[in-house]
């Protein structure tokens, strides 16, 4: 690609930390980096998808990826920050590669991410990038850009960009940026839109996001289904299928706070600060012991099949969810996305309320909850368009009048946040 408009060279220092991912790097990991670089990663990944479900704007998306990248994507040794982006978004490929849903969702975010990350880097790398992807686009010479340098004046002041001797423009195929020609921010003549070089980031992104579905379909079905999954079952194979659905955030398999929850406090507890589906199916991870749980299941159980048969059919399960049982191991209650991925059958009280009631039934349980008028209505598009935790985030933001900007991840973190907010306003439990 050509550029006329500017004699400057790229130097070291502009060399663009952004990359394409074109091919996989050659580099001896460890198999703890392995799955902590794809941990962190994927915090990002999700935070920005956090960020696009609660319609936040373009310039709040931009200070989010930074602080999002900032955050998780540190590494003590600055030399592997490099090494680090690459694989992680190597390891992500294959975890997200799997299903036609998982693959959706990774392009969408990893474009978003790309898409940010190119408006941050400095114009010599942005040139360095689009070069890496060989468009056929030349920048203006110095004839054209005399030619209609007025129309384009015109355009940058009417959408407050600024212009100058300096600016680089390309001359490209107006059906290239449809965004741009849609708001009226480039100027168009013969059928070639001229695009600032701030503003070939569309270009750049679409060629990427392209690349990148190519590159996750071919992943699956070459490398992962073929080869990968089979040679590496006792090794890779199973933190690849775990990633895809992992919880990242606090481990509630001990209680954190509000111990020694009693019996008598359930059904307060449950009217103001349980989620949806704690409502459903109780969760040991908010302080009730063994011994009030097998009191509180008894005495719900054996309404319907009566206590003898609750000791010797279900005592067990509850005991066993406590690690007094079986392998004596001790289980985290389940996260959102855990809760979320499991389908219960007729007649069952577990699965997400927000993705498996009826939208009839789901109204009426919000309702009760005190959910309603225009809330209600942006809980229930939530749902529509399968934000489930989100969803949930707004309820939990309506009942308490209050914003839940990190959104809801798991019911613990649900009612721990809940206690939080009420108790200070005199509706402790003691």
């Amino acid at each position: 690609m050509e550029i006329f408009r500017s004699q400057k060279k790229p130097t070291a220092e502009a060399a663009s930390n952004l990359s394409l991912y074109r091919c996989a790097p050659s580099l001896e990991v460890r198999l703890d980096d392995f799955e902590l670089y794809a941990i962190d990663r994927l915090r990002v990944l999700k935070g920005i998808s956090n960020g696009l479900s609660r319609g936040k704007r373009p310039d709040e998306m931009e200070t989010l990826v930074k602080e999002l990248w900032r955050t998780n994507m540190r590494h003590p040794d600055v030399t592997q920050l490099i090494n680090k982006d690459l694989i992680s978004h190597f390891v992500l490929r294959l975890v997200y590669c799997r299903t036609d849903e998982l693959r959706k969702w990774f392009l969408s975010m990893e474009t978003t991410l790309f898409r940010y990350r190119f408006r941050l880097e400095s114009p010599e790398s942005q040139r360095m990038l689009m070069a890496e992807f060989q468009l056929p686009y030349k920048a203006l010479n110095y004839v054209e850009y005399e030619r209609v340098k007025d129309k384009l004046t015109q355009v940058s002041r009417s959408i407050s960009q600024s212009s100058n001797v300096d600016t680089i423009f390309f001359k490209v195929p107006f059906e290239e940026v449809p965004e741009l020609v849609a708001n009226r921010r480039v100027f168009l003549l013969k059928g070639n839109a001229y695009v600032a070089m701030n503003q070939v980031a569309s270009i750049v992104v679409s060629h990427f996001r392209s690349n990148l579905s190519k590159a996750l379909v071919l992943t699956n079905s070459r490398k992962w289904t073929s080869t990968i999954r089979e040679q590496e079952k006792d090794r890779l194979t199973p933190i690849v299928e775990a990633l895809g659905s992992s919880y990242l955030g606090p481990d509630y398999s001990q209680p954190m706070e509000f111990t020694d929850i009693s019996l008598k406090d359930i059904d307060q507890l449950a009217n103001t600060s349980f989620p949806l589906c704690m409502r459903h199916l109780f969760n040991r991870g908010v302080g009730l012991n063994l011994e009030n749980a097998l009191a509180f299941w008894r005495a719900e159980f054996s309404q319907k099949v009566g206590s003898e048969r609750f000791d010797k059919e279900y005592a067990y399960t509850v005991r066993h969810n406590y690690g007094k049982e079986g392998k004596r191991t001790d289980y985290t209650p389940y996260s959102c996305q855990k809760i979320i991925s499991v389908t219960p059958s007729v007649g069952d009280h577990h699965g997400c309320p927000y993705r498996h009631f009826s939208e009839e039934n789901l109204r009426a349980a919000l309702s009760k909850m005190g959910v309603g008028g225009r809330a209600m209505d942006d809980v229930m598009d939530k749902v529509r368009n399968r934000h489930y935790q989100l969803a949930c985030t707004m309820t939990f933001e309506t009942i308490h009048a209050a914003s839940c900007d990190s959104g809801i991840n798991h019911p613990n973190q649900y009612f721990i946040q809940s206690r939080k907010l009420l108790e200070p306003k005199g509706q402790s439990l003691s």
